[in-house]
């Protein structure tokens, strides 16, 4: 089970952390995605992160501004997310999926050849509930 938490109503140019729980199993095997979605737009994937090897990928539109970390002991992945603007208004989840069974990534992570972009694929088996952001201008 996946519980994230953070979201509430900020100003443009302001700062939240969103926090992602699991229970049930332990983030060490795992990929670890944030995705949102907003209002009419697909849901897109903001921040990816391949927990054993530390491998995280950003979408263009947050990099620079949102950083995301994982504390295995707390088996909590955070998104930190500076700078925030309007359009980063949406409602925003945490997913899990287990390493091995990501066959979509394992074609792109071979050897020293690593497309971490692969990592924010939206076939994540399991998913949380959402949290809104929203961002005021």
């Amino acid at each position: 089970q996946l519980q994230a938490s953070g979201g509430g109503l900020v100003q443009t140019g302001g700062s939240l952390r969103l926090s992602c729980t699991a229970s049930g199993f332990t983030f060490d095997d795992y990929d670890i995605g944030w995705f949102r979605q907003a209002p009419g737009k697909e849901r897109e994937g903001v921040s990816c992160i391949r927990v054993s090897e530390g491998s995280t990928y950003y979408a263009g539109s947050v990099k620079g501004r949102f950083t995301s970390s994982s504390h295995n002991a707390e088996n909590t992945l955070y998104l930190q997310m500076n700078s925030l603007k309007p359009e980063d208004t949406a409602v925003y989840y945490c997913a899990a999926d287990w390493v091995g069974t990501r066959r979509d990534v394992a074609a792109d992570w071979v050897g020293t050849r690593r497309d971490v972009s692969a990592l924010c694929r939206d076939t994540y088996a399991y998913w949380g509930q959402g949290t809104q952001v929203t961002v005021s201008s």
